[in-house]
């Protein structure tokens, strides 16, 4: 059954596929094509909504919605005429669609979260979401999930304290959704992009999440977050607790943290690109008690710190595996903020950071380290197998002006300081820290083909 709005009048058609052998194969022609051409645009990795959302309407003449979703049948689809309609709204029914066609805009006034979804398999799409309450012990969001199995796809959520809200709510569909919270609050006073709280099995993909003030993954397992991008915001993404999630393709921009894995293990990482997290507590990616996860071909630039490592491996018999990544132009490539052991490290690549590899313990050395390309390495390569002939022993010289200075850090590189890093090295008045051995590092680093 299909609903269309008119005039604030639902008119429902039904229809059945015909039985005849030429419809049949028209009816399934148009399924394939619908199918394909979804696959296209995943494919095309798009950040946030497939198209602009255009909005000229009076907030002064809105049809109220509630009444119209009471009224559909299970299995409805409700098609929305171009206009602003009035929630909150609350859906019992299962396999509900509303479309609002790019064009429609349901309005909370303020009050709750916009819509609340009780029911299964609903699915919200093309609509714009907006001007929801403000309360965070409400956890007031644009969408409410309680339900499973539904999507919310190509909606653009706006004035929304939190963006979308899934809890205890499981294998929901998150895709290409634009999302930012409360432009009047300030950060810490913002709501959360998309908050998981004890939801499994979701799958949140293509969106686009900004002016928010986290994205958080509490007590949930076995996640999948695929080509999203967040940017200008508290945390990327930020784990709790959450086991056995994967992360696969996403870029964040300017957050101040990129990726938090805290008490979480199992986690699998892999080509996400990460940059811009500056500030004191700056890092593209930090890993507190976490152990047995996957960190692999993952880009982290222009950061305070690539990774950051806080007992992590928690177990050291749970080994953290953090292979291919390139860490480039951070103020540490490397963090270990304990005498960390458990982690191999392999096949990384190093340079342009201020210091690769920075121990505030004692040493970094009870990791197992090989085959990474590092700058700094200054052996040979006789053989010409594009392995160092010497292992790459990294110390750090602790008359380094910069380690008691944060100042001095702005002059790194200049002449002076290179003439001053050199002295000590060749004639250091205390014996350096060891902090790490890579039996096998990287002579040169080869130019990957840009495809």
């Amino acid at each position: 059954m299909i609903s269309y709005l008119f005039s604030g009048y639902k008119i429902f058609l039904h229809f059945s596929v015909p039985k005849h052998e030429f419809w049949l194969r028209i009816y399934v022609l148009l399924v394939l094509s619908v199918f394909l051409s979804n696959i296209t645009i995943a494919q095309d990795k798009i950040f946030g909504n497939y198209f602009e959302f255009n909005f000229n309407y009076n907030i002064k003449d809105t049809i109220p919605l509630q009444a119209i979703v009471d009224a559909a049948d299970e299995g409805d689809t409700i098609v929305l005429l171009p206009g602003i309609y009035s929630g909150p709204i609350t859906i019992t029914q299962n396999s509900i669609i509303i479309d609002g066609q790019g064009k429609a805009e349901i309005n909370g006034r303020g009050i709750a979260s916009v819509v609340t979804v009780n029911g299964e398999a609903v699915v919200l799409r093309n609509l714009q979401l907006s001007n929801s309450g403000g309360s965070h012990n409400n956890i007031d969001a644009g969408v409410k999930l309680v339900g499973s199995h539904n999507t919310i796809d190509n909606c653009r959520i706006k004035e929304c304290l939190f963006g979308i809200d899934i809890s205890q709510s499981d294998s929901n569909f998150i895709y290409h959704n634009d999302i930012s919270s409360l432009s009047r609050r300030e950060m810490a006073l913002k709501g959360d992009a998309i908050r998981l709280w004890w939801a499994k099995g979701n799958k949140v993909q293509g969106n686009y999440w900004h002016g928010v003030r986290d994205m958080v993954v509490w007590y949930s397992e076995g996640n999948s977050f695929i080509e999203n991008m967040g940017k200008g915001n508290r945390y990327g993404i930020h784990f709790m607790y959450s086991h056995h999630n994967y992360i696969r393709g996403n870029e964040l921009y300017n957050n101040s943290v990129g990726v938090f894995l805290m008490y979480s293990e199992k986690t699998i990482m892999i080509n996400n690109l990460i940059q811009g997290c500056t500030g004191v507590s700056g890092m593209c990616l930090g890993m507190k008690e976490t152990s047995s996860n996957q960190i692999l071909n993952n880009t982290f630039l222009y950061s305070t710190e690539g990774i950051h490592f806080d007992v992590a491996p928690f177990v050291p018999e749970k080994r953290n595996t953090i292979q291919g990544n390139e860490i480039a132009f951070c103020g540490s490539g490397m963090f270990f903020h304990t005498n960390q052991i458990g982690n191999d490290i392999t096949n990384n690549i190093f340079h342009d950071n201020l210091s690769n590899v920075t121990a505030e313990g004692k040493t970094a050395s009870g990791n197992y380290w090989n085959g990474n390309y590092f700058d700094e390495y200054q052996g040979f390569d006789m053989d010409g197998d594009n392995v160092g002939d010497t292992p790459f022993d990294l110390y750090n010289y602790v008359e380094h002006l910069w380690d008691y200075n944060d100042d001095v850090k702005f002059f790194y590189g200049s002449p002076l300081l290179v003439i001053f890093d050199f002295l000590e090295r060749l004639a250091p008045f205390s014996e350096p820290k060891f902090v790490l051995r890579d039996e096998a590092p990287v002579y040169i680093l080869e130019k990957k083909d840009k495809k």
